[in-house]
């Protein structure tokens, strides 16, 4: 199958996995923005020369979030597909704060494209932390956040300077919107 039919094959089946998914942010906007802002990321900094990627950020929340297997992605969209959505997995049965303290310590052996994928993640985190920022989330809070996200992309082994910088400028705007709280 060719590279943009796969990618609108994984979009769509993103779209069917998190339905009912909402972003945590007060404009409660449907989930698969986030999706569709990370592949677009993803796809920007690789100039659209890595649809495996592509398909991967798509769907890199779907073992996570939906419990869906890596099996079944490997079986609809490759073992390439399915290695990195595990690679930037959480293990959902571990606490929130062993979680976050592990994305933090993991980050150097992260592979280059799933350190790129993680860096698209972080960056979209970012961007609607600024924009719109959970209701319950006080400014403390929200630095907090900024602090964490910047922790984990400086483990990050990335050599992608547009994605990079794209990251650097929406901290400092989650930062600053946080800092008027």
């Amino acid at each position: 199958m060719d590279p943009l039919t796969t990618v609108l094959r994984a979009a769509e089946r993103a779209s069917h996995w998190h339905q009912a998914q909402r972003r945590k942010g007060a404009a409660r906007e449907p989930y698969v923005n986030h999706l569709l802002e990370v592949a677009r990321l993803a796809a920007e900094a690789t100039a659209g020369k890595d649809p495996e990627l592509v398909v991967a950020a798509l769907l890199h929340d779907a073992i996570e979030d939906q419990e869906i297997s890596a099996a079944a992605i490997a079986q609809e969209f490759g073992e390439g597909v399915a290695a990195l959505v595990q690679e930037v997995t959480d293990d959902k049965s571990l606490p929130k704060q062993e979680r976050k303290r592990l994305q933090i310590e993991h980050a150097p052996e992260k592979s280059p494209r799933a350190a790129l994928l993680k860096l698209a993640d972080k960056t979209s985190n970012l961007q609607a932390l600024a924009v719109s920022p959970p209701a319950d989330w006080n400014g403390a809070r929200r630095r907090e956040y900024v602090a964490w996200a910047r922790a984990v992309v400086a483990g990050l082994r990335v050599e992608n300077p547009w994605l990079s910088a794209r990251f650097a400028e929406v901290a400092d705007a989650a930062e600053r919107a946080a800092g008027r709280d």
